[in-house]
């Protein structure tokens, strides 16, 4: 309605200039080129207004053409742009796969398609890297260095060749200048952490690892900084830091109470330093919570020179908190021996023996027993012979390379893979015991980059 009337309106003051004009139609006289030109007034504003009318049209012809020829334009870039896409989306197919010339095929097209280098770039490294070129692939990856949003891509690229090639010194580099990028990556938290640690820099792969756990980065990362701890307190110890190994210890404990080797070591340490009540009361946490042969060891050692009787009273006091465990019988029975109580020693012995995979120590304990009661080598031989037949006892094995070793050491000591050693039968370990649990990833090549 608004419309209309200002459309009457601007109707009706057109209509009165019109009359207007033709009540005074004036004169004008126009001189140009030598040329006189009379005129009326109205007559040269029909001419002005006939060329503005022809000018318009001119001006919306030409745009209309223009946007044609955009449009065409865009619609050609759109059809290359979208090949480009198919034949980079074929190149990683194609690298997935494990095809290495179409892989190259498909990222020189690319190449020559799109504009995006980065992704390019990237193709045309893991298809170097599925022909075995790693020198291309080495270029490729380092010229991604110089691009701000391609810098983490090529660190990764890079990494990984240094980890095939077994270069830690390069990687850990590498890997540093990573981490500066994006320390909120959980891989790249973990495998740097894990890089320091086998450089022996214990105290950046605690930090490393601290600071991943506080900002949610690794959902559980308490275990990982404790053997990081861990691994700290075992280089102040070597350099005669008691005080610092002991607060590295307590630290370590704090985060993960129910990881056997720290509670073992600082029970030892705090008794080396007089504080035995202490030091049972963590013992006897952790035997709460696991019950282990390294910790029966150090609940021993706290009165190395004890009674045997009262060595007895005091591991069956340690037993009572898992009476149920075999570990708790076999305290027991080794403690009985020791104080020549056959009858008690066979008695916890049998209820060792009831467990489904007893191991092979239960078996070599009732040879000794009948040995030293009886004086009886046949029935202690073929004790010795079901000891051969049984399960291996359990012992601190590399989940990874599955070497065995006769203590836990953060770094395990055949393949060097950062809280790489658990609890769990030399046979079998794949089957970790409650000690080897929420360990961390191993070392590895990020997935995605190979």
């Amino acid at each position: 309605m608004i419309r209309a009337v200002v459309l009457f309106l601007i109707l009706i003051l057109l209509s009165l200039g019109v009359a207007w004009l033709a009540d005074h139609p004036g004169h004008v006289t126009v001189f140009w080129l030598g040329y006189r030109i009379d005129s009326s007034f109205a007559a040269l504003a029909a001419l002005l207004v006939v060329l503005a009318a022809v000018s318009g049209i001119l001006w919306r012809s030409w745009g209309a053409v223009k946007s044609a020829v955009h449009r065409t334009g865009a619609a050609r870039a759109e059809r290359r742009r979208n090949r480009g896409y198919r034949a980079l989306t074929r190149g990683f197919v194609a690298v997935a796969a494990g095809d290495p010339d179409e892989a190259r095929r498909q990222a020189e097209r690319a190449d020559t398609l799109l504009a995006e280098p980065p992704l390019t770039m990237l193709l045309s490294a893991q298809a170097a890297q599925l022909t075995g070129d790693q020198e291309a692939a080495r270029k490729y990856f380092t010229a991604m260095l110089d691009r701000p949003d391609t810098a983490f891509l090529g660190l990764r690229g890079l990494i990984n060749q240094a980890l095939r090639d077994r270069d830690r010194h390069q990687a850990l580099a590498l890997a540093r200048r990573a981490y500066r990028l994006r320390p909120k990556t959980p891989w790249l938290a973990a495998m740097l952490s894990e890089l320091q640690s086998q450089a022996g820099l214990w105290g950046e792969a605690a930090i490393v690892l601290h600071r991943a756990r506080r900002s949610g980065v690794i959902a559980d990362g308490r275990r990982s900084e404790a053997v990081a701890l861990i691994g700290q307190s075992e280089a102040a110890e070597a350099e005669g830091r008691d005080a610092e190994t002991v607060e590295l210890l307590r630290r370590a404990h704090k985060l993960a109470p129910d990881l056997v080797p720290g509670a073992a070591r600082l029970a030892s340490r705090l008794a080396a330093r007089g504080d035995k009540r202490r030091a049972r009361k963590i013992l006897e946490s952790a035997w709460a919570e696991f019950p282990h042969p390294d910790l029966a060891r150090a609940f021993a050692a706290l009165a190395p020179d004890e009674d045997p009787l009262a060595r007895l009273q005091r591991t069956a006091r340690l037993a009572k908190l898992r009476p149920d465990s075999g570990e708790s019988h076999i305290a027991i029975a080794e403690a009985a021996l020791a104080a020549e109580l056959w009858g008690e020693a066979r008695r916890h012995l049998r209820l060792a023996l009831l467990a489904p995979n007893p191991g092979r120590r239960v078996f070599r304990l009732m040879a000794r027993l009948e040995e030293e009661e009886h004086g009886d080598p046949v029935a202690a031989r073929q004790w010795l012979s079901r000891a051969a037949e049984a399960e291996p006892d359990p012992a601190w094995v590399c989940r990874h390379c599955a070497a065995s070793a006769p203590v836990w050491h953060p770094l395990c000591p055949s393949c060097e893979a950062f809280d790489g050693l658990i609890w769990a039968s030399p046979a079998r370990p794949a089957i970790a015991a409650r000690a080897s649990a929420d360990v961390p990833a191993p070392l590895a090549p990020p997935a995605g980059m190979a």
